[in-house]
């Protein structure tokens, strides 16, 4: 179904497929997902979200289609790079919040490549999905990493900072 709205995409329509109910099965349940594209190995698009809002098939569908063609770090895909792109869909799991009082404390509740983490404090937010262990192995840097991408200094730890774990099911 990702593929189908790529395809889709790069010859100009905009394609949402349904599955029929009878074999869309949990699809048509609601659902959390990101969907993430790369091209040769490196990031080509990923675009998600965290909250189970509508049915999955069409969370999948409009992320695929976000993550291919309004990434703003990104260039629309084009035609020609189809073939050097793989899909990565990430189903995530009910997000589990985590009770801390300390920096050290939050760092020995996560389980590397386990969880996803969300981050809050204030306006700021961020999310690193299960496979950023991958690049980030580490619970330090991997959560210095994320206190960056959500806007907060690397050496902060404000007093009002929430943190959700999930996990996800991925399909390739």
């Amino acid at each position: 179904m990702a593929w189908d709205v790529l395809r889709a995409g790069v010859a100009g329509k905009r394609s949402l497929i349904k599955p029929d109910a009878e074999t869309g099965g949990h699809l048509m349940e609601r659902g959390a997902s990101f969907v993430t594209l790369q091209k040769s190995g490196e990031l080509r698009g990923c675009i998600g979200s965290l909250t189970a809002w509508r049915p999955l098939w069409e969370d999948v569908a409009a992320h695929a289609w976000n993550a291919a063609f309004e990434d703003p770090r990104f260039s629309p895909v084009k035609a020609s790079e189809l073939s050097l792109i793989s899909l990565k869909i990430s189903i995530l799991t009910p997000p589990e919040p985590l009770l801390f009082d300390s920096e050290v404390d939050l760092l020995s509740k996560l389980q590397p490549g386990v969880d996803g983490l969300t981050i809050r404090s204030g306006r700021c937010q961020a999310t690193f999905l299960p496979a950023v262990w991958e690049q980030l192995p580490e619970p330090e840097d991997f959560l210095v990493h994320l206190k960056l991408k959500a806007g907060l200094r690397a050496d902060a730890f404000p007093k009002d900072l929430k943190a959700e774990r999930y996990g996800t099911d991925e399909f390739a």
